[in-house]
């Protein structure tokens, strides 16, 4: 059996590089490939190096069974490849034996943690971008099976297929933003298969929406607009902000265990400058003060707190609210601490509307900035978004948060930031 492979497919089979592990990323649009390349290349593996454990995965196991496995099964047969004779599967351990020692396990990515154990000589990735980050630093933390003296040029390697993400997801952090020279994506657009049934781009132009069109056929990087609660955001409104020791620091905060979650920003009439943050884990509000304190403890000017309103309110641990708590602890340290705060919240679609108003008005005017410093802000900014079809913000789940920490930090400082604008320039809708 012979394959005319596509040219992104021998781009992805091939490594053109001499690093001991290769991370490669095949992301194209229905019909593209992807599946099949992958299973190619697991099996060539399994075969080339005699011994080698490899692991197939997707974040469900459903999506193992019926889209890879089967892909798999499919490339056995085309090479002639005889079950009981040339290799064996093993039911219960979800794994495919050769009669050289290779075994290729199948599982899902549900529970990681489950997959700590292994040492591994390569890993497939189904559907790569659905899987979290974490996940992928744990399976690249598993490619330390020992090499064989019979392994000659062999390099450890990490391959996944998928779909572009449409929201800026850690695929494009690591492999687009900030790519290492072992990192490679391959882009595969639909049209340039050229098995695909004649006509078969033409039906799917007049099916989709250009967007949809572009990012699933097309295979190009996602509109990152879609559904994002903060709109018209771009680098214009990123700038460094150098912190101003004598003006006003307003803090406001979001009350939040974990994350605590305050931004500090300088203003003018109708600007607001984001030069730092405090978002810390597992803390409360008066060791945050403390870290303002550490940070910028010559501070002249006035310190004014700003933020949630419900954090005016007693808990059942203190006696004091948190901005009582702020004030007696910032002013112990010398500063001049002013509280200025709204009775109660307004509703976040008031908060939100404020914000973008800042970000870009109606007449293109940018009035908000945001300092590089302010990561996890930025974080939120390009990726909180709406429900699809709802105007309900989508929050992390908890389960959501446990398979990936980051999740953890989305809402919150974002919460901070638009307090501040809902106060000084608020919308009524």
């Amino acid at each position: 059996m012979k394959y005319k492979l596509l040219n992104a497919q021998r781009e992805f089979l091939e490594i053109p590089h001499s690093y001991s592990l290769d991370v490669a990323v095949y992301q194209g649009g229905y019909g593209s490939g992807k599946t099949f390349a992958g299973a190619l290349l697991g099996i060539l593996l399994a075969l080339k190096f005699p011994g080698i454990i490899g692991l197939v995965g997707a974040q469900t196991y459903t999506l193992v069974r019926d889209t890879t496995l089967k892909t798999y099964y499919e490339h056995l047969e085309n090479m002639g490849f005889l079950e009981g004779k040339d290799y064996k599967w093993i039911s219960s351990e979800q794994k495919l034996i050769f009669k050289n020692g290779s075994q290729i396990l199948f599982r899902h990515f549900d529970e990681p943690n489950k997959l700590k154990s292994l040492n591994l000589g390569f890993v497939e990735i189904e559907e790569m971008s659905d899987i979290p980050y974490d996940t992928f630093k744990m399976l690249l933390a598993r490619m330390r099976q020992k090499k064989r003296a019979c392994w000659y040029n062999f390099t450890y390697r990490i391959f996944g297929h998928t779909n572009p993400e449409i929201q800026k997801g850690w695929i494009y952090e690591t492999f687009y933003k900030k790519s290492a020279p072992n990192y490679r994506l391959i882009c595969a657009p639909t049209t340039q298969n050229i098995y695909l049934p004649q006509g078969f781009c033409d039906e799917l132009k007049k099916l989709y929406d250009k967007d949809y069109y572009d990012i699933f056929v097309l295979g190009q990087i996602g509109n990152y607009n879609t559904n994002l609660v903060v709109k018209d955001f771009t680098d214009e409104n990123v700038r460094d902000i150098t912190y101003q020791k004598d003006l006003d620091v307003h803090i406001s905060c979001d009350f939040n265990v974990d994350p605590m979650a305050w931004v500090l920003a300088h203003k003018t009439e109708d600007k607001v400058f984001y030069f730092d943050e405090l978002v810390l884990e597992n803390t409360t509000t008066a060791k945050t003060c403390e870290e303002f304190h550490n940070r910028y403890p010559d501070h002249k000017g006035k310190v004014i707190i700003n933020g949630d309103a419900s954090g005016d309110n007693r808990s059942c641990t203190s006696e004091y609210t948190n901005y009582v708590i702020i004030k007696r602890k910032l002013e112990a340290y010398g500063y001049d601490v002013e509280i200025k705060i709204k009775s109660f919240n307004p509703p976040i679609k008031n908060r939100i509307a404020a914000f973008n108003a800042k970000v870009k008005n109606a007449d293109g005017e940018i009035n908000l900035y945001i300092s590089p410093k302010c990561e996890k802000l930025l974080y939120n900014i390009y990726n909180l978004r709406y429900i699809e079809g709802s105007s309900k913000i989508d929050i992390p789940t908890y389960t959501q948060i446990k398979q990936t920490k980051e999740l953890k930090f989305l809402s919150h400082p974002f919460d901070a930031a638009s307090y501040l604008v809902d106060f000084y320039w608020p919308i009524v809708l």
